[in-house]
């Protein structure tokens, strides 16, 4: 009854301030990125208050509506934890069980565990780590192809002792779904979850044509193109889903009110999943935990094949925020989410933290711009990153743009991996960058990534 309600009856406890400066956020990302559209949903006090769409659907939609279902990727996996996590319930399996006793085919599967798979722990190889289509993906392909291809292969690292996402684990996770419940994973998700919810998602592979938006691509700062969907079935239990802003708020307001599971399960889910060596993964099962203004923050975002998008909770503030974009590219979805988080929820930062962190971002900046890079601001990983000719491309394309106009943050700080993201936008008179850093913890830590793109 909610999403059928008239969007000024949604708005209602947003002031109109709230409200002008809500569309503003997402009509600058939009414009910045040159994303096409976003669909948005804001839940405060544990109701939605705001659902609302903007920009181009693309032609299959007639006129741009928020009842059109985007494409939400990989936030489906914390639906496949979630009926792992009721199926250990109903006494038909547990977390801890070894992978071997369903599928003992499976490399290693004999020392690593359900939770593992649901917390990138595993050790199996990630199918899928582009950004892109790659060619195997023009054809159909079933889970257990997957499965043949990518996990039986020698694992990455012993389970348990390193995190790294892994789209193919949960392939493994939807396929013991399937095999404990004796349903098809999707008919399942939608018979506990779905429906007491009032949710209608579909098979994302579904979800193209009249109707529905349709996906773009960007080559660096070409034009923006109708991008052609990968084959059915290479998103299924890693990605599956596809859905309105409302309907992924609805799922949100349930975890806030720790409903249609119990609280046990919510908390299994949100619990930092920690290494063999003690250290967090900032991750937990199918969903991103973090901090924010000491309250936990449970996210996740999403990219298919010409789509982004992200979904943030703060559980203790009953609040919540979903972007979703028809474009695989630009970043809008972050910038969205973040922007509005910080409207309604101004953060309370650790100021000298916070500007010592912008400082050492704008002078690696400008140091990048002379092609002269401090590496001992880097990690490892980042001083790998940064080639001779990652740092020429840098200088020439960034050095010719001089002095920024403004260099601000975006959002607040979150934690991810064990590291802490913080993005930052770089105007100049006739463009904005976008700066996407992960750092070491603390006012001095090292880069782990310094990637500048389009945007902003």
């Amino acid at each position: 009854m909610l999403l059928a309600a008239p969007l000024p009856a949604l708005a209602q406890a947003l002031t109109a301030d709230q409200s002008a400066k809500v569309d503003t956020i997402v009509t600058d990302a939009l414009k910045s990125s040159q994303v096409p559209s976003a669909s948005i949903a804001i839940v405060r006090d544990g109701k939605i208050v705001y659902a609302k769409a903007y920009g181009d659907q693309g032609p299959n939609v007639a006129k741009t509506t928020p009842d059109a279902r985007y494409q939400i990727a990989s936030i489906s996996k914390q639906f496949t934890a979630a009926a792992i996590l009721l199926l250990e319930d109903q006494g038909k399996l547990s977390l801890d069980d070894k992978v071997a006793k369903y599928f003992p085919e499976i490399t290693g599967s004999d020392t690593m565990t359900i939770r593992n798979l649901l917390s990138h722990t595993s050790g199996l190889q990630d199918y899928w780590p582009q950004d892109y289509s790659f060619a195997l993906m023009e054809n159909p392909v079933t889970p257990q192809q997957i499965v043949d291809r990518w996990a039986k292969k020698p694992l990455d690292f012993k389970p348990g002792t390193k995190w790294q996402y892994s789209n193919t684990g949960y392939v493994v996770a939807g396929m013991i779904v399937e095999k404990v419940s004796g349903e098809k994973l999707l008919p399942f998700l939608r018979e506990h979850f779905f429906q007491p919810l009032g949710m209608d998602p579909i098979n994302q592979d579904l979800a193209q044509g009249k109707g529905f938006p349709t996906g773009y691509h960007r080559y660096a700062l070409g034009p923006v193109r109708p991008e052609k969907p990968a084959a059915a079935g290479w998103l299924w239990a890693a990605g599956e889903l596809a859905m309105t802003a409302s309907d992924l708020a609805r799922w949100d307001i349930a975890r806030i009110d720790r409903k249609i599971m119990p609280a046990s399960d919510w908390e299994e889910q949100e619990t930092n999943i920690r290494l063999a060596d003690g250290s967090p993964t900032g991750y937990g099962l199918g969903v991103s935990i973090s901090q924010r203004d000491g309250d936990k923050v449970v996210s996740h975002g999403g990219e298919a094949v010409g789509f982004l998008s992200d979904n943030v909770v703060i559980p203790a503030e009953k609040f919540a925020v979903v972007a979703l974009v028809n474009a695989d590219f630009g970043r809008a979805t972050g910038q969205i989410t973040h922007g509005i988080a910080n409207l309604l929820l101004p953060p309370a930062q650790d100021q000298t933290v916070e500007d010592a962190r912008t400082d050492l971002a704008r002078k690696f900046y400008a140091e990048l711009q002379q092609g002269e890079p401090d590496r001992s601001l880097l990690t490892e990983d980042a001083a790998y990153y940064f080639t001779p000719q990652a740092v020429k491309d840098y200088a020439d394309s960034l050095g010719p743009l001089g002095k920024p106009e403004s260099f601000e943050p975006i959002g607040g700080p979150r934690l991810r991996g064990g590291f802490v993201n913080r993005n930052y936008r770089i105007t100049y008179p006739d463009r904005k960058l976008l700066l996407v850093t992960y750092a070491e913890q603390g006012k001095d830590g090292k880069f782990e990534q310094y990637i500048v793109m389009p945007g902003g």
